[in-house]
Formats: C-alpha cells, sequence, structure tokens
C-alpha cells in the first residue's frame, strides 16, 4: 500500500519507455483457461475473466506493475492539482482497432458509462466528475480527498465513444450495458489493446489477431495470433499442455502441481494469492440467518485448515477474514475458529439445536476445486444438523443465479479489484443498495451501518497508520457478527511449454498482459 500512495502522492509520474525493441509479431499462441469471457462488453460483468480480455483488447490509463507500483499506458503522465483533482495527459496518436483516434471524449464517455455499470459503480462512487482540459488532457475528480485514485484509474479501459454510440439496425441502443443479455458491446468490440478478437464462439473458442496500429511500437510481444480454448476440466487441460496440444494454461488444480514441475517440456509458475474465496448466508431467505449464534456456528463447523490441507493439496491459504496479509486491513488476531463441539453448543442457544434445511449454489469451473469444496462444506455442516440441497454449475450458468440469489448458501471469489481492503467490504458486505451499487455481491444480505461508516471513514483518511486501524477494526467486527464464512486465499498457478516466457507478463491480479509475451 505504501507503495501504491507513494505514486498517488507523487507530483507527476511519467512514462518509461520500455528497453526492448518492438518484435516481428509472427508467433502463435494456443491457451487454455477453465473458462471463457462470458462477453465482449467489459462493463458488463467485473470479474477476472473479463478483465483479462480487457488487457488483451484495451488498455488502461495505467496499469498494476509485479510489485504493486503504476505503470503509465494510455496516459502518459500525470500530477496532482488539489486534494480532489489529478489531472492525466493522454498519449498521441493512439488508435481503436475500428481506426478511430483516441481522444479525452473517449475517456469521458467511458468514465460516465462506468458510472452507469451495475458492477463498477460503487468502485467511481468516490469521483464526482471528469473535466475536460483539451482533447488530450482531463482530470478526475473526487468529492473528498480520495487514497485510492490511481488505484481505480488502473480500471478506466477507454472505449471508443464513436464505435458505440448510436443505434443497430434493429434500433437498440450501442451503448447499452445489459446483464447476461445479447447488447451490441456484448458482441462487438473495438479496443486501442494489442489483440483484436477475430472469432468467437461462446464456450468454444476465442481468435485473436495482433492490431497491426499498436500503439506501443516498443513492447517485446511477439505474438500475432491467440487461440483461446475454454477446456473446464483440469486433468484435461493439464493434458493439453504436456501433450503439445496448448502453449499456455491457467490455473494449474493442485492435484497437478508436481506433474507439470516433473515434465522436462513444461514449466509451472506460481504465486501467493490474494483471491478469498467464501460462502454468504442469505438472511432474506432464511430466518435462522438472522441469527448472529447460527452464522458463527456455521463459522465453527467449517474446517477451513482442512480444506486447505486436503482439497487444495497446501495450494490455499486458510482465512479468517477478507484482507490477505500486506492488505491494510488484515488483522493478525484473527484465525479460523473451527470447534464443531463450540457449534453445536451455539445451534443449541440460539434454538436450532435440530437444525434446518438449505440450499447451497457454486460454480464448478469458476474457482480451484470449487465443487468439491461446497460439496465439503456441506459435509462439515451437516455435523451440526444443517441439511444441504447442493447444486453446482458451469460458471456461465451461475451467475445469473448468484445475481438472483437462488439460493440460501452462495459461494464467491473475490480478488480486491483496488488492490485494497476497503473494497471487499464494499462489494461484499455493505448494506446492499442497488441506487449506488453497494454491496453489489452481497449474496448474504448482510447489512451493518456501523460497520459501513467506518469503511466510509477509512475511505478519506490518508493518514496510513490511522487507516488501518479503522480497516483492522472492520475485520475484526465482521469476524466477530460472522458477516460471511471465509475459505481460504486461492494461490494462482500457471503453465506454459519451456519457450513460452510468461514470467514477465504474470501478476498476482491473474490479468496476464499477453501483449508483452515473448515466444522463443
Amino acid at each position: 500500500m505504501k507503495k501504491f500512495l507513494a505514486a498517488f502522492m507523487g507530483s507527476m509520474a511519467l512514462a518509461t519507455a520500455p528497453m526492448a525493441l518492438a518484435a516481428e509479431a509472427t508467433k502463435e499462441l494456443k491457451m487454455a483457461y477453465d473458462a471463457d469471457p462470458v462477453t465482449l462488453d467489459i462493463h458488463e460483468q467485473l470479474s477476472g475473466g473479463i478483465l483479462q480480455l480487457s488487457h488483451m483488447s484495451f488498455d488502461p490509463l495505467l496499469r498494476w506493475t509485479q510489485d504493486l507500483g503504476f505503470e503509465p499506458r494510455l496516459a502518459e503522465s500525470w500530477e496532482r492539482i488539489d486534494d480532489n483533482t489529478v489531472r492525466f495527459k493522454l498519449r498521441k496518436g493512439v488508435k481503436f482497432h475500428s481506426g478511430n483516434e483516441l481522444t479525452t471524449k473517449d475517456v469521458k464517455f467511458t468514465f460516465d458509462r462506468l458510472k452507469q455499470s451495475q458492477d463498477f459503480k460503487a468502485i467511481f462512487k468516490p469521483f464526482s466528475g471528469i473535466n475536460i482540459i483539451d482533447d488530450y488532457t482531463f482530470e478526475l475528480v473526487t468529492s473528498e480527498p480520495y487514497p485510492l485514485l490511481l488505484n481505480t484509474a488502473t480500471y478506466i479501459f477507454p472505449l471508443d465513444s464513436e464505435f458505440y454510440t448510436g443505434t443497430t439496425e434493429d434500433g437498440k441502443d450501442k451503448s447499452a450495458i445489459l446483464k447476461h443479455g445479447n447488447s451490441f458491446a456484448s458482441t462487438h468490440i473495438s479496443g486501442t489493446g494489442p489483440f483484436r478478437v477475430t472469432e468467437r464462439q461462446q464456450g468454444v473458442r476465442v481468435e485473436f489477431e495482433r492490431f497491426k496500429d499498436y500503439w506501443d511500437t516498443e513492447s517485446p510481444g511477439n505474438v500475432g495470433k491467440i487461440v483461446l480454448t475454454p477446456i473446464k476440466e483440469d486433468a484435461t487441460r493439464v493434458s493439453a499442455l504436456l501433450s503439445g496440444g496448448v502453449d499456455f494454461i491457467a490455473p494449474v488444480p493442485p492435484n497437478d502441481l508436481e506433474r507439470i514441475r516433473n515434465d522436462k517440456n513444461a514449466k509451472l509458475v506460481t504465486m501467493s494469492g490474494t483471491r478469498i474465496i467464501l460462502f454468504h448466508m442469505n438472511q432474506e431467505r432464511v430466518e435462522a440467518f438472522k441469527n448472529p449464534k447460527v452464522r458463527q456456528a456455521i463459522a465453527y463447523a467449517i474446517n477451513q485448515e482442512g480444506i486447505a490441507a486436503k482439497i487444495m493439496k497446501g495450494f490455499a491459504t486458510p482465512a479468517a477474514q477478507l484482507s490477505p496479509e500486506g492488505y491494510q486491513g488484515h488483522n493478525p488476531d484473527l484465525k479460523p475458529r473451527f470447534d464443531v463441539e463450540k457449534a453445536k453448543q451455539l445451534m443449541k442457544e440460539a434454538g436450532y439445536e435440530d437444525g434446518f434445511t438449505i440450499t447451497m449454489m457454486a460454480p464448478n469451473n469458476r474457482y480451484v476445486n470449487d465443487d468439491k469444496i461446497a460439496q465439503a462444506v456441506a459435509a462439515m455442516l451437516a455435523r451440526i444438523n444443517i441439511k444441504v440441497d447442493l447444486k453446482t454449475l458451469p460458471k456461465a450458468q451461475y451467475w445469473p443465479e448468484y445475481d438472483n440469489r437462488a439460493a440460501d448458501m452462495m459461494m464467491i471469489g473475490w480478488h480486491a479489484d483496488t488492490e485494497d481492503s476497503a473494497n471487499f467490504y464494499e462489494f461484499l458486505t455493505f448494506c446492499p443498495n442497488a441506487e449506488t451499487g453497494a454491496g453489489q455481491y452481497n449474496a448474504g444480505n448482510y447489512c451493518n451501518p456501523e460497520i459501513d461508516a467506518l469503511v466510509e471513514q477509512a475511505n478519506v483518511e490518508t493518514d496510513l497508520d490511522k487507516r488501518a486501524a479503522l480497516l483492522q477494526e472492520v475485520e475484526k467486527r465482521l469476524y466477530d457478527d460472522a458477516a460471511f464464512i471465509p475459505l481460504h486465499w486461492q494461490d494462482l498457478a500457471w503453465a506454459a511449454k519451456n519457450n513460452v516466457n510468461i514470467e514477465p507478463v504474470l501478476n498476482v491480479m491473474n490479468f496476464p498482459y499477453l501483449g508483452d509475451l515473448v515466444i522463443e
């Protein structure tokens, strides 16, 4: 966090040119993810898959480096004007895939659309507006001093305003954002990124080709074509790499880490992760979940360390809170609290000794071993007489069910989009508010205004020590209230053929910068 704020508080950040010269992009990369992007509209859904697509076909104003600093991209420089204002300078001569040139008109169009997006508007809540100075200069303005302005600016991928403005032949608004709908933006794309989408068969394959007018002529990347094939089954995905069918895969399941390490033609790259895996308990669907003793009983019934050791094969860190170590909100005093007898006692005190029946949903191809984790949690709850009707679904079918809060307990994984603790709370534990976007992914409908107020206080606190104390207090209160059931932070693993130099383009956010990838 100190690196983030040091970069932010500096008076000016200037672009630095990569050392390598542009390479001839002739190589083809065949890669397999566990799923493909569910839409081409990068504002329709805030998810890892969409952010991976964003960094392939679009460019942000600035992006994270591997050590969590900031690197200029479409914004070549920025400077603080006053407590609430940062001025950005755009690169000149940047072209969209359509041939249109990037200007501040496109940035404003994008900013306004983000503020309307169901998934993104909570992130941009602190921003009061955008001032356009000229075609290449603009200012982002916040309503109060905001310590995470640059963190948030990494999620501004300028859209081609001319391309996305107007109506289709059948009279539909090209700029419309439709959740799980068939909009113009969900099937058409024009970005500034290194790759154009040339073919897409949902659930089958996506093909990309290098954009010949890509602005970053000094990128070392030499990949001219990418074929993305979604392979849901872990073993099949690993076999595709080891047999030579694909060049790069993600994620690598824990059961196959050693298999890849022992293969002379492949290499494995791992990182400690910051994505929390958790279950929400829907208080609007289950009366018992309104009782904090029942929620605490469930927290005591779940063996996080057992799940991490047996199901994740040690490739996960057991969690008792949302904030991983290194985040300002991480509270070192909070530990997993597995104790079945304590759980039974709490159920008895709450008047539910005989238990009850609930429904549970989880994806089966979004997180590492997600379906197996759900099965284990269901079995653990049976020990305190909570009977679980479990249903697992592929990611594409799961998210509409999640948005509809279709089960009593639902799984979600979350990586803090701003690399900051407050982002967890704003999306996962804030009192749900459809108008502001707060609590957008709070499938438990948990609501504690006092905790939300502490987060709001932290969001305008620029003293790092005071801010950390506020966020750690939030974690303690959520823990005591058993607001949700944390499981673990999921570690990250990728694998590739030996000649695919993936290490420099990987990061803990898990959106590889494939435009810079070199195949030897």
